[in-house]
């Protein structure tokens, strides 16, 4: 795990030394053991490394004999104890134990085309000389980040937009981000909040030299068409895929745990991960002293079952203090404050170990979400195609097209005539045409909520402590598994995950296979009616947020008064809104408030003096 950064310029003009230096500080806490450069002719490939595989020998970047190609990484390659072997004896054996040195010998054996045959996480950058070109490849699914920026003469990359911006990448507020945002309570990639600046897309790769981009797309979950076999065989595939993913996962030379919080999924990983270890599986949870937020005790109950080392710790549920520095570590707002609990389990957890196993990607790949269940208790089969994909989109949005109009500020409204956030969900519903309706809904979460909020979240908040996730259901195998599975399978009367709760269920018990999903949030929605009134209003009225003229005060006042009087439910239009006020103070006002601790923090590269003043909620 890593993070990894750097530049191709056209024109051969080399980059200062400290800009270089600036990139890597700020992904200091994606890789406080190590940093490595490879510099060239208009060309710098860089890499902060957090050591989990081959700590001695996996020293990053990785370079050819001839000096011709070097490869930095920021992931992990699971499968590449087999690829080694596979290369040993001949021409391009490795001499180290690092998964990345297998991705250099791959590539001087076959070409870019290995790519395919890497079960793993990654964002690599390769620089061949030979041919002057760099690529940049990103895993299917986009586990790992890596964002993009091209002038026309020089491409940046780096797995932070932080990094980007220290190489003095402009800071403008990409308004058309701005208005996906509040349809999907997420920013949708490609796009992020920065207008210049965008994500590598999962499943592609890019090369760079010096006429331009090819932008190439290697792996798409759409390729895949369901199939016709019995309930028992389907069950039998689930367990043998997850129970290998989860062994393949299992390679660390550092110690490594799970996060338990009792649900079906964390619970299905460990209890693998207790088949494959001879000592007890770490296990970390955190619990809420508001008994009805806490699902400890489920997680406490799965780690008596499994025999673990069970680590938890009971937290005050209000811990919006940590909402600016979850924002900071994201580059962009989420209206999801789950990023805050999720935060503290990953500092729990980073005490003992540097790798955890999690149950991240089951709800999208087999319908856990009780927003499938009520969905679909309509009649969506029934629906003429156009009519399901508005339904479908108008389930997935916050603010509807007419909604965010009446919302905006004069100007913001006139800069968005026309916009629509139909265009993004769109080319996804071509993309799973083909597909029946249940799939259809999930592969766009796979894409969007997936891709654009819930692998953010283990990955920014576990780095945010310099902690590794890895998530065995988004091994491509269980995904391309998951996608040959009839939709009808996996909702099925009424019961969410039914394949997949029936395969597990022998595993885990019927108890905690079949028990009520909970969410793992916080009740920000009562508070904002009452001991956080006046942060609320402090934030969304206040003259710094009204002098930013995004939206109409008073429309916003309105939205808030329904809340706090109980007239509407608001909690989540104005997590969002909050979200972004958040985000503007500290990325466009270069704000630092509660900051401080961060060591990757870098205030000449924010353009702020470090007495620069604390700006209050």
């Amino acid at each position: 795990m890593c993070g990894i950064f750097g530049y191709f310029d056209r024109s051969r003009v080399t980059a200062e030394e400290p800009l270089l230096a600036a990139m890597g500080r700020m992904l200091w806490h994606r890789g406080p053991d190590d940093l490595g450069l490879h510099c060239a002719e208009g060309v710098a490939i860089g890499n902060r490394r957090l050591s989990i595989i081959d700590v001695a020998g996996g020293h990053q970047p990785f370079i050819s004999d001839d000096g011709r190609i070097a490869v930095v990484q920021n992931g992990e390659i699971f499968n590449h104890v087999e690829l080694a072997a596979e290369l040993s004896g001949g021409p391009y054996a490795c001499r180290t134990h690092s998964d990345t040195e297998v991705l250099l010998r791959l590539y001087e054996s076959e070409g870019l085309d290995f790519i395919s045959r890497l079960n793993g996480m990654f964002a690599f950058a390769i620089y061949d000389a030979g041919i002057d070109s760099l690529f940049l490849v990103r895993d299917r699914i986009g586990v790992k980040p890596l964002y993009i920026h091209d002038d026309g003469n020089r491409m940046y990359f780096a797995s932070e937009i932080k990094s980007l911006l220290a190489a003095g990448v402009p800071r403008r507020m990409d308004h058309e981000a701005l208005h996906h945002f509040l349809t999907f309570n997420y920013v949708p990639p490609p796009r992020t909040m920065f207008d210049g600046i965008r994500h590598l897309e999962p499943g592609h790769y890019l090369r760079i030299d010096r006429s331009g981009v090819e932008d190439v797309r290697w792996w798409s979950l759409a390729d895949q068409r369901v199939e016709s076999r019995p309930e028992s065989e389907w069950m039998v595939m689930f367990n043998e895929t997850l129970d290998d993913a989860v062994r393949l996962r299992l390679r660390s030379d550092v110690p490594f745990g799970a996060f338990l919080s009792g649900g079906v999924d964390s619970t299905s990983v460990v209890g693998r991960m207790s088949r494959h270890l001879d000592e007890p599986v770490n296990t970390y949870a955190i619990g809420f002293h508001e008994a009805r937020f806490d699902e400890s005790p489920y997680a406490e109950q799965a780690a008596r079952l499994f025999g673990t080392r069970h680590v938890a710790q009971k937290v005050d549920s209000n811990m919006l203090d940590l909402w600016p520095l979850a924002i900071w570590h994201c580059d962009q707002p989420h209206g999801d404050v789950s990023f805050l609990p999720t935060y503290r389990v990953s500092q729990l957890a980073a005490r003992e170990v540097k790798v955890v196993l999690t149950g991240d990607g089951g709800d999208e790949l087999f319908a856990g979400y009780e927003k499938y269940k009520k969905f679909f208790a309509s009649d969506a089969d029934g629906m003429p195609g156009a009519e399901f994909r508005s339904a479908y989109h108008g389930n997935l949005t916050l603010f509807g097209e007419n909604e965010k109009r009446c919302l905006y500020g004069t100007s913001l409204r006139a800069a968005l005539h026309g916009v629509d956030s139909h265009a993004v969900t769109a080319p996804l519903f071509d993309e799973c045409a083909h597909m029946d309706r249940i799939n259809q809904a999930l592969y766009l979460d796979m894409q969007l909520l997936l891709a654009g909020n819930n692998l953010v979240k283990p990955d920014r908040m576990g780095m945010a402590v310099s902690l590794e996730a890895r998530t065995p259901f988004l091994d491509y195998r269980m995904m391309e598994l998951a996608f040959r599975i009839p939709g009808g399978l996996k909702l099925k009367d009424g019961e969410t995950k039914y394949i997949y709760k029936k395969a597990v269920a022998p595993l885990i018990g019927e108890d905690l296979a079949y028990r009520r999903k909970q969410m793992f949030t916080v009740p920000v929605g009562e508070w904002f009616r009452d001991r956080l009134s006046g942060f609320v209003d402090d934030i969304l009225l206040g003259e710094r947020t009204s002098d930013r003229a995004l939206f109409d005060r008073d429309v916003v006042a309105g939205m808030i008064a329904e809340h706090r009087f109980g007239q509407k439910d608001r909690t989540r239009e104005l997590r969002a809104l909050i979200a972004v006020e958040l985000w503007a103070r500290l990325f466009m006002d270069s704000e630092v408030a509660g900051l401080r601790e961060v060591p990757s923090l870098d205030f000449a590269a924010l353009g702020v003096a470090s007495d620069s003043r604390v700006g209050g909620g």
